[in-house]
C-alpha cells in the first residue's frame, strides 16, 4: 500500500510535530482491512489489550478488557466505542497500514490501535503525547481540532480517562473511508462517529521521555558498576571549615557520576535493546519446534520467502566500518562484515527472499536461526 500524490518532504518540513493535516483519500483503492465482528472477537481474547468507553447519563465510563461477547452484543445503538490496541500484531492486513508511513524511522513506530464506534460514539476531547495518523477505515467520523495543550490544561476529574475540561474547536472535518488526519503531540482533538460501524485505524508513534531514558539507562549502568568503584581523594588537603563541600570534591564527584554515562557506544547498545523490547513482552511468538541451522540453509537454498513478525521490533546502529549492532526484540547481535548487510535488509523489509549465497555463510545461518527461534522472523513452510 502507498499514498498517492503525497509529498513526504513537504509533510516533514511543514506539518510533522507542527500542525494537523487532513489528507483526503490518498489510496489507489482503499479497502477496510478488518470487519467490525473480527475486531470485537479480538477484544474478547485474554492476551489482547482493549477498552470499552461509553457515554451515559452519568458521564463517561470505561471498562478494561478482555471484553465479553454478551456485553458487546448487548450494547446500544449509540454512544459507545471499543478500542483495541496493537491490532497490527495479530492481523497482517492491519500491519500493512504502517508501510506508507515508514518515512518516519521504524524505532519511532508504536502500533496500530483500532476503534469501533456506534453512532455518536467517541472517547471525548483529549490530547496525546505522541504523533498519530488517524485513518478512517469504515463509516464516517467527525473530527474537531482544538488548541495546543500541556500538563497545565484542566482535565475532567476521572480515574480512568484524561478528558479536557475545556474544548473549543478551531477546525472540523467529516472523514470518509480512506481519509487520513494527522495530529501532532499536544493538539486537542475530538472524534465522534457519524452513523454506525465507524472504524478508525490509529497509526501511533512513540517518543521516549527524558525521565524514561535517564531512569532506565542509569539502572542498566548500575548493574555494570563494580562495588569497589568508590570515591577516592589521595590528594586531600586541610580546609578551614570541615562543613564545606569543596569545589574540587564536587567536581570530582560530578565527573565520577557523568563518566559512567558518557560512553556513546554503551548508550547506543543500551538504547537499541531498550527501544526494541516488545511492547507485550509476555507474548510468546517462538515456534513450537525449534528451527535447526540445516533447515535454515534449506529454506535459503530453496528461495523460501522470509517474513518478519509484525510484533517484532528490529533496528540497527552503525558500529564502525561495515559493522552494525543489530537489535531484535531486546537482544543485541554484533554483526561484522559477513552479516551487517543481512541485518540491514531485515530491518528495511517486512518480507524478502534471501540471496542463496547466504546458505554457505555460517555467521548468517547462526543469526537467522536465532531470529527464527525467537519468533522474530519465519520462512514460508516452517512448521
Amino acid at each position: 500500500m502507498e499514498l498517492e500524490n503525497f509529498d513526504t518532504d513537504a509533510f516533514l518540513r511543514d506539518y510533522w510535530q507542527k500542525k494537523p493535516l487532513l489528507i483526503r483519500n490518498p489510496w489507489r483503492n482503499w479497502q477496510n482491512p478488518l470487519e467490525p465482528d473480527e475486531l470485537a472477537g479480538l477484544a474478547c481474547e485474554e492476551e489482547v489489550e482493549s477498552r470499552l468507553i461509553c457515554q451515559t447519563a452519568k458521564g463517561w465510563e470505561m471498562e478494561q478488557g478482555p471484553q465479553h461477547e454478551d456485553r458487546l452484543g448487548g450494547l446500544g445503538a449509540s454512544h459507545w466505542t471499543l478500542l483495541v490496541q496493537a491490532v497490527d500484531h495479530h492481523v497482517p492486513m492491519v500491519a500493512d497500514l504502517i508501510a506508507p508511513f515508514r518515512f518516519i524511522p521504524n524505532w519511532r513506530i508504536d502500533d496500530v490501535m483500532v476503534s469501533l464506534a456506534a453512532d455518536q460514539g467517541g472517547v471525548g476531547p483529549h490530547f496525546d503525547q505522541y504523533d498519530v495518523f488517524l485513518i478512517q477505515g469504515h463509516g464516517r467520523r467527525r473530527w474537531q481540532i482544538g488548541p495546543h495543550c500541556d500538563a497545565d490544561s484542566p482535565l475532567v476529574p476521572h480515574e480512568d480517562l484524561k478528558l479536557l475540561a475545556e474544548f473549543e474547536a478551531t477546525d472540523e472535518w467529516v472523514l470518509e473511508p480512506g481519509d487520513i488526519l494527522y495530529v501532532p503531540p499536544g493538539i486537542a482533538h475530538n472524534g465522534v462517529a457519524v452513523g454506525s460501524d465507524c472504524m478508525t485505524y490509529s497509526v501511533g508513534f512513540r517518543a521516549p521521555s527524558r525521565a524514561d531514558l535517564l531512569g532506565h539507562f542509569v539502572d542498566d549502568m548500575l548493574e555494570q558498576i563494580p562495588d569497589d568503584d568508590l570515591y577516592r581523594d589521595p590528594d586531600l588537603a586541610g580546609q578551614a571549615n570541615p562543613g564545606e563541600i569543596m569545589p574540587d570534591a564536587l567536581a570530582r564527584l560530578h565527573r565520577m557520576t557523568l563518566d559512567s554515562l558518557a560512553d556513546p557506544r554503551a548508550f547506543a547498545r543500551w538504547f537499541g535493546m531498550f527501544n526494541s523490547t516488545p511492547k507485550y513482552a509476555e507474548m510468546d511468538w517462538q515456534p513450537e519446534t525449534p528451527v535447526a541451522a540445516d533447515e535454515v540453509r534449506q529454506f535459503i537454498a530453496g528461495q523460501a520467502p522470509l517474513s518478519r513478525n509484525p510484533a517484532s521490533r528490529l533496528a540497527f546502529v552503525g558500529d564502525g566500518a561495515n559493522a552494525v549492532m543489530f537489535f531484535a526484540d531486546g537482544a543485541c547481535f554484533d554483526c561484522g562484515a559477513e552479516t551487517a548487510d543481512l541485518a540491514r535488509q531485515l530491518c528495511a523489509q517486512d518480507a524478502l527472499v534471501l540471496d542463496t549465497a547466504l546458505a554457505s555463510m555460517d555467521a548468517a545461518i547462526d543469526l537467522l536461526t536465532q531470529l527464527c527461534n525467537m519468533g522474530c522472523i519465519a520462512f514460508e513452510g516452517e512448521d
